[in-house]
């Protein structure tokens, strides 16, 4: 199956198939005499593989009689916890597609998911098609635990109908701070509003980027020990960066109550210029060009080619063209299924199935994956949006895990939940800062 193709048929599939969306109720896709495996996974709301994790899943229940008890939900911060709560209290599902980084770490000490080099011990070819030196690896032990299906990169999308209509030229590979502020001003001039965000609901990506463009690719993972070290410097300029752009007016006037969907809907709308996001990110704004959402033969190819996807502004630390990318989300065996005689075949079985080749292939699309056999991306049959992220993956100079991955949970909660108040002077960056780390070193005391 070409890569394209199993976009297009996800996309064809997106209503045709009934999914839980927000994680309040299950979806038992079909009752059978089978073994149920509860499953979980962040492939659910405006997530561009939502309905290609369904087809395949579905597929396997076909092919195998099993039923899969699908428990997803739109990955954010009360996703996470809701998961940690479920591995606390032993509601954990059978099989998890969770992060890798430090949002796991509290489950994989406490012992309740299983390593990959155990499951081989019983099934020697579990994830034999992947390459163990590309599949990330637990910050506890070192060990892989988790198999991915695609990796991710975050990037700037361009509105250009606004650009053109603000007089603003596209940015490109060398788009600085600077200039990206003066062209800010100059939408905003034009009436429209330059930033599509919701910070009071993900503030994930600008506080991301924020940081990065002080720290740099080499300083960028390192948790400062304090708020006054260079690291700790970095990141108060980055969070001060954010509440310049909010004080000048080039946010959302509600960005710090709107949720996630709202500011997309104004970035599709031709009410926003940019729109910082990540890769999942593609499938919605080419079904947004959909007079049909679930249809891709109503795609208006011309509206799709007002949007791009280029590089976020770089400063002297942080050329544009150094991106946010890599592995971080995989699937996990739980204890709990593995000591289960009756499901522990069939969580083996469902997640070898979701991480072959062909299936990754899918899910990869514009991205990258962990297989041993590494095929060429087939753009053939790739809209303009696809074909431009290609591109603008061609271009990156560098490629640097997202700071997020291992300062997560209660840690972020200051600077997360906390940047309305930083932006709007109520709350000190600073001490946000010095509050998240306070509680960081507090967790990894030796």
């Amino acid at each position: 199956m070409k890569r394209a193709a199993a976009t297009v048929l996800a996309c064809v599939l997106l209503l045709c198939i009934t999914a839980c969306g927000d994680g309040t109720e299950p979806v038992v896709s079909k009752q059978n005499e089978g073994i149920r495996l509860e499953v979980v996974t962040t492939f659910a709301g405006n997530d561009g593989n939502s309905a290609l994790y369904r087809e395949n899943y579905q597929s396997w229940e076909a092919q195998t009689g099993h039923t899969v008890v699908d428990m997803s939900a739109t990955s954010d911060d009360t996703f996470k916890m809701r998961v940690a709560t479920d591995f606390e209290t032993g509601s954990e599902p059978d099989v998890l597609f969770f992060f890798t980084g430090e949002d796991a770490s509290a489950f994989i000490k406490a012992g309740k998911v299983v390593p990959i080099e155990e499951i081989r011990e019983v099934y020697p070819e579990y994830a034999a098609n992947h390459d163990d030196n590309l599949m990330p690896v637990s910050m506890v032990d070192g060990k892989n635990y988790a198999i991915p299906v695609n990796g991710y990169w975050e990037a700037l999308f361009v509105n250009r109908r606004v650009l053109k209509a603000s007089g603003v030229g596209e940015p490109g590979a060398d788009y600085t701070w600077e200039q990206f502020l003066l062209d800010c001003g100059q939408i905003q001039e034009s009436g429209y509003t330059p930033i599509a965000a919701a910070l009071g609901d993900i503030p994930n990506y600008w506080w991301e980027f924020a940081i990065f463009n002080h720290t740099g690719q080499d300083m960028h993972l390192q948790i400062p020990s304090s708020v006054e070290d260079v690291a700790g410097q970095a990141w108060v300029a980055g969070l001060q960066d954010i509440k310049t752009l909010y004080e000048l007016g080039y946010f959302p006037k509600n960005t710090n109550s709107a949720r996630d969907e709202e500011s997309l809907n104004m970035f599709l709308e031709g009410k926003a210029a940019f729109l910082l996001d990540g890769s999942w990110r593609i499938n919605g704004i080419v079904q947004g060009c959909q007079s049909d959402p679930n249809d891709p033969a109503t795609l208006d190819e011309e509206q799709l080619a007002n949007f791009a996807v280029t590089y976020v502004p770089g400063t002297a630390k942080r050329s544009a063209t150094d991106i946010i990318g890599g592995m971080s989300m995989g699937y996990y065996i739980t204890r709990r299924a593995w000591e289960n005689p009756e499901k522990r075949d069939a969580a083996v079985d469902f997640i070898t199935w979701m991480t072959s080749d062909e299936v990754v292939e899918a899910f990869a699309a514009h991205t990258s994956n962990t297989l041993k056999r590494q095929s060429e991306i087939n753009t053939e049959d790739f809209n303009s949006l696809q074909k431009e992220a290609v591109a603008m993956l061609e271009g990156a100079t560098s490629r640097t895990g997202a700071l997020q991955d291992v300062f997560s949970g209660e840690c972020r909660t200051p600077t997360f939940a906390g940047l309305p108040e930083i932006v709007s002077g109520m709350l000190d960056a600073g001490e946000a800062v010095e509050e998240g780390l306070r509680i960081y070193h507090a967790l990894h005391v030796r």
